[in-house]
């Protein structure tokens, strides 16, 4: 655990710049569309927006039985994530999750290194029932964070390069103005602090990050996975609809 910790510790100046967000491979060709699939009933007094569920990797939103399954690598921080977030939550949730036809699973994955963190383990410490919500907020958000980190000083980076991991992800907290951002929404500060040095968090979800790059599964986020299978290119809203709607969404 030590060392995976201390890699993205380690990795604080250069992500800074976001140079590797966006993109992962060549674009898609059009794929034969399926027929339309009809509509599945969600249980009584709930739609399927409000079901969410925690998996191995992230957590889902919608029918966990739903033929259509969309899976999301994404960083809070990655401009080219937050674009599609703030063009596709909503068409996605209300279109095509509430249909009951399509989940929507969210998985972190650290692109930049120890400054994805603090955004990754507060938006995972709010809980299954506002993770989403709490995720399209922090999109909505994410330029002021990103310019608040942009704003550290060599001095500032340079002290945090001799830091403990635990107190750089505390300090890239502070600098981001994250813990204000979720007491403003309900998280107690004392339980936002606890959850910015919970060890066992900050493990796995680095070594899903280790795990997922060096398998191949993410070669930059948002990278996206339908079915069992990448779309490749596919970064923004329209091309993932034009995905779902060829698997009969």
């Amino acid at each position: 655990m030590k060392s995976r910790v201390l890699l993205l510790a380690l990795s604080v100046c250069a992500p800074l710049a976001f140079a590797a967000c966006g993109g992962n491979g060549d674009a898609n060709g059009t794929a034969p569309a399926a027929s339309p699939l009809p509509a599945i009933a969600a249980p009584a007094g709930k739609d399927w927006t409000q079901v969410v569920s925690k998996t191995a990797e992230g957590y889902v939103m919608g029918n966990p039985n739903a033929p259509i399954k969309l899976v999301e690598y994404g960083s809070r921080l990655c401009p080219a994530c937050g674009a599609f977030a703030r063009e596709g939550f909503e068409p996605l949730t209300n279109n095509y999750v509430k249909s009951g036809k399509v989940s929507w699973e969210f998985r972190e994955f650290l692109i930049h290194g120890a400054p994805d963190l603090p955004p990754a383990l507060l938006g995972i410490c709010v809980g299954e029932q506002t993770f989403f919500p709490i995720l399209e907020q922090m999109y909505q958000a994410q330029t002021g964070f990103n310019d608040k980190l942009q704003a550290m000083s060599p001095d500032q980076q340079k002290a945090l390069q001799n830091a403990k991991p635990v107190d750089v992800i505390k300090a890239l907290a502070e600098q981001m103005d994250l813990i204000n951002f979720v007491k403003q929404r309900g998280l107690p500060e004392a339980k936002a602090r606890e959850c910015l040095g919970n060890m066992l968090e900050i493990d796995r979800l680095t070594k899903q990050t280790q795990d997922r790059g060096a398998d191949g599964t993410v070669t930059g986020t948002p990278t996206f996975i339908l079915n069992g299978k990448p779309l490749k290119g596919a970064i923004t809203w329209p091309d993932v609809q034009a995905a779902l709607k060829n698997a009969g969404a």
